[in-house]
């Protein structure tokens, strides 16, 4: 479906899910590279976010919800029965569409995830939450702030303390789902200015309803329609010479 990839960190085969009778994917193959941007852009409703979420296991907590198939992650099968979720999700941090800050201060916000994993020392603490808040570009804005509650920052600066909760357990893999959408033009700059950025040192898979988007900042799109991957590649490749029609129509308006 793609050309052939390098360094694969996260590999389905088959994957499918149903919510009670309704499938929301069929037998999805796709093959993740590490330390790069993949993009998942389709029509609402086409089984994108419902794919992203079973990258960490999120789907568990819905009820009704079958998984068949496999996700492997590093080789591992992450659906396997001995997989420590907990610790799954650890490693495999997501970002959601709305900003959803703890109604606790903004060092809490940060701090919550290591003191969950047992990391107790002040000065510990002190230096996970300012590196995180370092590698999520908010250090400069919030460094007198540590003390205010997190729901006192503005949208776009709520958005960029949730990725930075998400880094201070150390991840390999961040998952956004739409996380820019309810953000002004400004913040969305920053963010997608920040995902370049972090994508050195992270392997990121993001949903996003904005192709423009897509186009600027990934490295790898995947097209869904109807629950199914229709194409992957590339990302200039994919925008400027689609392999697919169905692809051709939804990149330019004619369908979804």
């Amino acid at each position: 479906m793609a050309d052939k990839l390098q360094n694969i960190q996260i590999r389905t085969e088959a994957l499918s899910l149903h919510y009670g009778a309704f499938q929301a994917l069929k037998e999805v193959d796709l093959d993740i590279p590490a330390r790069r941007i993949t993009a998942l852009i389709g029509p609402s409703g086409c089984g994108k976010s419902t794919f992203l979420k079973t990258l960490n296991r999120m789907n568990d907590l819905i009820e009704g919800v079958r998984v068949s198939g496999k996700v492997l992650i590093d080789g591992e099968d992450i659906y396997d029965p001995a997989v420590d979720v907990p610790l799954l999700r650890k490693k495999i941090g997501m970002v959601f569409q709305k900003p959803n800050p703890f109604p606790m201060t903004v060092y809490d916000n940060i701090a919550y995830g290591p003191r969950i994993h047992g990391i107790r020392n002040r000065r510990d603490l002190d230096e996970i939450v300012v590196r995180s808040l370092k590698d999520a570009a908010l250090w400069p804005e919030v460094k007198d702030r540590l003390k205010t509650n997190a729901l006192d920052l503005s949208g776009g600066q709520q958005q960029r303390l949730c990725i930075a909760r998400a880094l201070a357990v150390e991840p390999e893999i961040l998952l956004l789902d739409e996380s820019t959408s309810a953000l002004d033009p400004a913040s969305t700059s920053k963010i997608e200015d920040l995902m370049t950025q972090l994508k050195a040192r992270y392997t990121i898979v993001m949903v996003t309803h904005n192709m423009q988007q897509a186009a600027r900042i990934s490295d790898w799109t995947a097209v869904f329609m109807l629950g199914e991957v229709i194409e992957y590649n590339r990302t200039g490749q994919l925008f400027n010479q689609p392999r697919e029609q169905q692809t051709e129509a939804y990149l330019t308006g004619r369908f979804g």
